[in-house]
């Protein structure tokens, strides 16, 4: 197993992942501070749910043809712009081309951070690698939620996206130099 490169990989994603347990731990009471209806809510979750249903193909085949570390660095470019709209956003318009967005940026996410983990190890090894890689996941999601109401309450809803938006470019400069950019793993 290419450990190094595995481990980079998740690094790399492990600010976006607890950015991702803060906003989500947070998001829907911010909307519902906007006025938003429970209804309304759900609508715009679904509204980025199909997003990401019907990107996922596309952006799939994308990152078999231009590589999946190109797809993964647009992904986290697009999740910071995502964090950034949020803390913009004021009106239901605005967040649901937010959840649209966000919806590409998991389908981006989803195929190509996975198809680079498989590319890493070899077919044996690929069970491993996902759950090293879902491990990252948790430990997000683990450390997020608090974080995000903890900051939420301290320093209101805009300040903790924005935090999240930086956290998220830091990872995006952390991926650039230390992902592979065609993986040399016995995956290939």
């Amino acid at each position: 197993m290419n450990r190094r490169d595995l481990y980079l990989v998740c690094a790399t994603v492990f600010p976006f992942m607890v950015c991702t347990g803060m906003v989500y731990s947070v998001i829907s009471l911010y909307m519902a501070e906007l006025g938003l209806t429970k209804s309304q809510i759900g609508a715009l979750y679904t509204a980025g749910a199909v997003a990401g249903a019907v990107s996922s193909p596309f952006v799939g085949a994308l990152a078999d043809r231009l590589g999946r570390k190109r797809v993964l660095l647009a992904s986290m470019t697009l999740f910071a712009l995502v964090f950034l709209g949020y803390a913009l956003s004021r009106t239901r318009l605005s967040l649901l081309a937010v959840q649209v967005c966000e919806g590409l940026a998991w389908a981006s996410m989803g195929t190509s951070a996975t198809a680079l983990i498989a590319d890493l190890v070899t077919v044996e090894e690929r069970g491993k690698a996902m759950g090293i890689y879902n491990t990252t996941w948790n430990l997000g999601w683990i450390a997020g939620p608090t974080l995000g109401g903890t900051l939420s309450d301290a320093f209101g809803f805009t300040a903790t996206f924005l935090l999240c938006t930086a956290l998220t470019i830091l990872g995006i400069a952390l991926a650039v130099p230390l992902i592979p950019s065609r993986p040399k793993g016995p995956g290939q």
